[in-house]
């Protein structure tokens, strides 16, 4: 899950090279937490929300046959 986020996260940025995504476990889901450059973060939030939204349901497809359920946030670069 987390090569997929990172693929449809370098495509969507200004610069890939910058896109980071770090797994954790959070009871019996893994977290994924996705890191962009600061100018790349209204990219990945999208209007509205519709973008990031668009990400967590392929990932929650995408993750639908695993017993572990996938998490998405959007980390600020000071939070990293």
């Amino acid at each position: 899950m987390q090569d997929l986020i990172t693929a449809l996260a370098r495509l969507l940025v200004s610069e890939p090279d910058a896109v980071r995504v770090t797994a954790s476990e959070l009871g019996r889901d893994t977290l994924l937490e996705l890191t962009v450059a600061p100018e790349d973060v209204g990219r990945i939030i999208g209007r509205q929300g519709r973008t990031i939204r668009s990400l967590r349901t392929v990932l929650a497809a995408a993750s639908r046959d695993s017993e572990r359920g996938c998490q998405l946030e959007v980390l600020d670069r000071d939070e990293s």
